[in-house]
């Protein structure tokens, strides 16, 4: 089963362009489902492995008392898997197929408003090269709500000053343009210049760390953590909040969600309706502004 497990992993590195991140959490869902079936039933082969085995490995995960989430992350990994074995004809059939995993709430990212956004922006001190190192990476996250490890891979070839737009690599090897703005393209030129001034690194990559090395998703984080502690917001973010801001104030401000889904490159327009979500007085004020039996009469004469 190792082999097998192996061979998916780089199925899903080389072929399907999955991030090292999903690739090791996906390795590792699988490697604790070999483990499982090893202890429990060691002599079953992967073409004998049935529906009721499976739920036993879910009953394991249940009795460990993992989160909904949780389950329902490691299930998907092991369908990926098995059904990947199914289509290559390494399995004569999938016994996933008929297994039900746990029924998630609907989750809605948390996001900032845009006063905490510009107070989070305005918090690295971009008198030093790091600052305005950080500067850049908030600034750019916010402009073009690109997924961190997008970010995190662009070189300077990838980013066109003149017409303001960077040429992302995101899921499943998919290029996309995404424009950014007047603040962000600032807030690059002044990091890049800088660098280049103190000659050290000459380096294509775009956000390099303090020893001269790319940053990593990890990094950005701590990056992010540190300025949200700074600027005293009452609550964190992930680099993921950052881009459920930037589709919510795009939103917000009369983007349609069609072209907030070509900017965060979503397959499927029903993602992007799950990362803009509006708040109740915005959705009041449309609904107010826009149905006709919304005003009174007497509110119609005073606008």
């Amino acid at each position: 089963m190792q082999k097998e497990i192996d061979h998916f992993i780089r199925h899903l590195r080389y072929q399907k362009g999955y991030s090292e991140e999903t690739c090791r959490a996906y390795h590792s869902n699988l490697i604790e489902f070999r483990s499982f079936l090893e202890e429990r039933v060691p002599r079953l082969t992967l073409q004998t492995l049935t529906a009721a085995i499976l739920r036993q490995f879910l009953a394991t995960l249940y009795d460990k008392k993992n989160l909904k989430s949780t389950v329902a992350r490691k299930l998907s990994a092991i369908r990926s898997f098995l059904r990947h074995l199914a289509r290559s004809g390494r399995l004569p059939i999938n016994p996933a197929d008929s297994l039900s995993g746990p029924k998630l709430p609907k989750h809605i990212p948390q996001h900032l408003t845009e006063t905490e956004v510009s107070l989070l922006l305005a918090a690295p001190d971009r008198r030093t090269l790091l600052g305005k190192r950080d500067g850049a990476v908030l600034e750019l996250l916010y402009a073009t709500g690109i997924r961190v490890g997008e970010l995190v891979r662009l070189s300077r070839d990838d980013c066109d000053f003149r017409q303001r737009f960077i040429r992302v690599l995101g899921k499943g090897k998919k290029e996309r343009i995404v424009p950014f703005g007047r603040q962000a393209e600032i807030a690059m030129r002044e990091y890049l210049d800088c660098r280049d001034r103190q000659g050290r690194w000459p380096d294509r990559v775009l956000f390099l760390n303090a020893r001269g090395g790319r940053l990593s998703d990890r990094s950005v984080r701590r990056i992010l953590d540190r300025h949200i502690r700074n600027c005293a917001l009452s609550r964190s973010i992930s680099p993921h909040g950052l881009r459920h801001s930037f589709a919510t104030h795009l939103l917000e401000r009369g983007a349609d969600l069609r072209s907030i889904q070509e900017l965060l490159g979503h397959a499927s327009l029903s993602t992007t309706q799950r990362y803009t979500s509006l708040s109740t007085s915005h959705l009041l004020e449309v609904h107010r502004k826009s149905h006709p039996r919304s005003l009174s009469r007497n509110d119609r004469e005073n606008q």
